[in-house]
């Protein structure tokens, strides 16, 4: 089963980048979601690149946002699409089986079509207001999240569903007890000076009722 924890890089350079996503991996991360927006290829690929290595270097898996191509070429461990990137099938069908395919919802309905294309895991949200991500889809709040899983109880429906947007540690319980699978996270990660110990509480909630 996938990790809980999922961090979603940020910063406007290459080396910015980096430093987030290594701090995030030293300090107990062990997802990294490579988003790196309005960049040349050029970039994209040598963060890519770079990303790739300290990943492997730390056993982490490695998607990248958006971008079906670059992850093929670079050999990630696979691609997360928003509501309005390249279809899940596409994508499928480029990257195989064996990659993992995430897809961003805001409804039941987006949830079940990308169900019904292959995906893997569902980023769902956003639980609040949050300004890492222009365009931002209706904010979901608890009741939110709770209608949306009960629906896809109802239907037998099962996939793993990340909370994403604005989260904080204290969401943690409230979205487990809801039914989620983990949480997607990037300012709480990139902008906190006690990351391991923010990391470690992190995973010590979405574990907490885990039977290993």
């Amino acid at each position: 089963m996938y990790n809980k924890l999922q961090y979603i890089s940020q910063g406007n350079t290459i080396e910015r980048q980096l430093y987030n996503i290594h701090e995030a991996l030293d300090n107990g991360c062990d997802w990294i979601q490579m988003r790196f927006k309005n960049q040349s290829e050029k970039n994209c690929f040598a963060l890519a690149e770079a990303v790739k290595f300290l990943c492997e270097e730390y056993l982490a898996n490695f998607i990248v946002n958006d971008n079906v191509h670059l992850a093929q070429q670079i050999a990630a461990d696979g691609v997360h699409l928003g509501l309005t990137d390249t279809r899940i099938e596409e994508a499928r069908a480029i990257l195989g089986n064996t990659k993992i395919i995430g897809g961003t919802a805001n409804t039941f309905e987006d949830i079940q079509n990308h169900i019904k294309n292959g995906c893997d895991y569902i980023g769902l949200g956003p639980l609040r207001f949050t300004d890492t991500k222009e365009k931002l889809s209706p904010i979901l709040g608890f009741e939110g999240y709770y209608e949306i899983i009960q629906k896809l109880k109802t239907h037998k429906l099962k996939i793993p569903i990340y909370a994403i947007g604005g989260i904080t540690k204290e969401d943690i319980e409230p979205l487990m007890e809801i039914g989620i699978h983990g949480v997607a996270v990037s300012g709480i990660i990139t902008r906190s000076d006690q990351k391991e110990r923010l990391i470690q509480q992190l995973n010590e909630k979405l574990y907490a009722n885990v039977v290993i």
